[in-house]
């Protein structure tokens, strides 16, 4: 059912963590996507995971690392993140999918939205819990995890008008193309980096012999 809404477009997060069923069903609809809104929404994903990372209570947080490397929070988020968009969009175009990139894009950051207000409370929570109450955490997480799946299940389901089944079989190939696109890039990188060595090797030499 959609529903008269006419909501700003930073209200759309909202609606949809606490209407997911029918929630992207209305967001498509009414198009209510909006990149800035998305980007937003992504830059919190990243940084509340940096945070995560470096701000957890010291008693919950054992891999705590002295030098700081924003590469592997990048990849794990950022990066990871527009391969599920372009992994999605692909396969989608091929399963009859009616979502554009723009739609799954923005579709997709709203459903990061419960994952990152759970990084945020644990984050919190960590440096005022004691070990024993542990678990609270642990609940945090998994319900945060939970519901940005059911919301991204939702979202898949509403912008390319999937049945469920065929949504849950569009996620899995997506994953499995995501898979095959990071290979492809870490092949492009090891080939480039091969490249690069083998012409420096040449103009060093070439440097070597006529200086």
């Amino acid at each position: 059912m959609v529903y008269d809404l006419h909501l700003p477009a930073w209200k759309w997060p909202f609606y949809v963590v606490r209407h997911p069923l029918e929630g992207f069903e209305d967001l498509r609809w009414k198009k209510g996507y909006n990149i800035k809104v998305a980007l937003v929404m992504i830059l919190a994903f990243f940084l509340t995971t940096v945070a995560q990372a470096r701000m957890t209570g010291f008693i919950f947080n054992s891999d705590f690392a002295k030098v700081f490397n924003i590469v592997p929070y990048f990849s794990s988020t950022i990066l990871l993140f527009l391969v599920w968009v372009l992994a999605n969009w692909s396969l989608c175009t091929l399963f009859n999918g009616e979502g554009t990139m723009k739609a799954i894009f923005c579709m997709s950051s709203y459903a990061l939205f419960p994952y990152i207000a759970s990084m945020i409370i644990y984050t919190v929570a960590s440096n005022i819990l004691l070990w024993r109450e542990r678990g609270f955490l642990t609940f945090i997480v998994i319900l945060g995890i939970a519901w940005s799946v059911v919301m991204m299940i939702s979202g898949i389901k509403a912008i390319h008008q999937y049945s469920v089944p065929k949504t849950l079989l569009a996620i899995i190939f997506t994953l499995l193309a995501m898979v095959i696109i990071l290979f492809i890039v870490v092949l492009l990188v090891a080939l480039f980096q091969q490249i690069y060595i083998f012409f420096y090797t040449i103009y060093t030499e070439l440097l070597y012999r006529f200086s």
